[in-house]
């Protein structure tokens, strides 16, 4: 298909009578034709059109014959979920994150660029072109085969505009990433925060599937929260939504990027964990760490989660007090949302048999009621890869969700 027909098709297929047919094969497939006419109540004749022109984009495919209830075998269809691809960017602090993926998010090819510093906002759209033609050329994948590029973007995004507003980790504000990418490769391109592009990956083929309420907690260099409700991005009257990082936790603590003290995210962040690791290690406090990283300076959140598992009492110690900072943040955010579940991913999550213990136990003792309580926390199903998943999952609901 050519690259100006796969654009057209992109809005095409996201028609609504088409979105609702083309999600309900990827929910039950193999699925007949008649089943999907008394599912969604259109008309038979209508539902055979709609198929017709979807099995002429190659999309969808007929499979093995169904039961008979009478007459003829019916047809059944699926997804064909290796037909078309998505390409999917994690925009970090550190490193920018490439995928591409099928239809069913499973990751293809991954690739890791490092993230230059500084940065600004014309090498990193550089970079993002760079890592986009790569991963295409490396997976010999043609650009007629991908509906379209979602690129998930840590601070705060204006998702409807495809535009950075500001990139705090990267000392970056307006990058008009949609517009320039749309430029470059002439697909469609999806933005949003990584918070949010997580939780929606997570909704569509991770722990949140089949849960209307869920918020999902990015911990990594930063702490940021992606709020689904009703099976949609809340996304707030001001696109600041999730930043739960700057939850004040202790208004005498440390004093964070952000320019207020005692934020979420000074103590329970990536950085946050291995400043206080430093600061016991000067101290003389006697750890493991420093054996594994080579000297103070070298310690890392890696290195950290790798001593804790070899029983180091001061990488267990701050790990676990990390975890019930994490858990206070966590508590608030069930009395103000109260989600039915929330799925802790980013590089923290790593270390969830200590991270994730603490959070729980901090729940169960601040939490209002015996049932907010049973709140149910997980880490995420897809781990570093969470928020690139998400990024994928960005272009997915704009074709599958009516």
């Amino acid at each position: 298909m050519e690259k100006s027909l796969l654009t057209g098709s992109f809005q095409w297929m996201k028609s609504l009578n088409k979105s609702v047919i083309l999600n309900l094969i990827r929910e039950k497939e193999p699925i007949s034709r008649a089943e999907i006419a008394k599912l969604t109540k259109l008309t038979p004749p209508t539902v055979s059109n709609l198929v017709k022109e979807l099995l002429e984009t190659g999309i969808i495919i007929e499979t093995e014959l169904g039961e008979s209830s009478g007459g003829r075998k019916p047809t059944l269809l699926k997804l064909n979920s290796g037909r078309f691809l998505i390409i999917g960017l994690d925009i970090g602090s550190h490193h920018l994150k490439v995928i591409v993926a099928n239809l069913n998010g499973d990751i293809l090819r991954k690739q890791v660029f490092q993230m230059p510093s500084p940065i600004t906002n014309d090498g990193l759209l550089e970079l993002m072109k760079k890592a986009i033609g790569s991963i295409q050329d490396k997976s010999e994948t043609g650009m007629d085969q991908v509906l379209g590029i979602g690129v998930a973007m840590h601070g705060i995004v204006d998702a409807e505009e495809g535009l950075s507003i500001f990139g705090p980790n990267l000392k970056l504000k307006n990058i008009p990433i949609k517009e320039v990418l749309e430029q470059e490769f002439n697909i469609p391109v999806m933005v949003e925060n990584d918070a949010r592009a997580m939780s929606l990956g997570e909704l569509w083929f991770g722990h949140g599937a089949g849960v209307d309420s869920l918020v999902c907690i990015n911990v990594g260099r930063g702490i940021g929260a992606g709020i689904i409700i009703d099976g949609k991005i809340y996304r707030g009257q001001h696109d600041i939504s999730g930043e739960i990082g700057h939850m004040t936790i202790d208004i005498d603590g440390p004093k964070c990027t952000c320019g207020n003290y005692g934020c979420l995210q000074t103590f329970a962040s990536g950085p946050a964990i291995a400043e206080q690791v430093k600061k016991e290690l000067r101290r003389g406090t006697p750890s493991k760490v420093t054996e594994l990283a080579g000297d103070i300076d070298g310690v890392t959140g890696e290195f950290i989660y790798k001593a804790a598992l070899l029983g180091d009492s001061l990488c267990q110690s701050v790990l676990n007090q990390a975890g019930r900072y994490l858990g206070v943040g966590i508590t608030n955010l069930i009395h103000t949302i109260n989600p039915e579940r929330i799925i802790i991913g980013g590089g923290v999550s790593n270390a969830s048999e200590f991270v994730v213990k603490n959070v729980v136990e901090a729940i169960e003792q601040r939490t209002l009621t015996q049932s907010a309580r049973q709140t149910q926390i997980m880490a995420s199903k897809f781990g570093e890869d969470a928020t690139v998943i998400g990024a994928v999952a960005l272009i997915l609901v704009q074709i599958f969700s009516a």
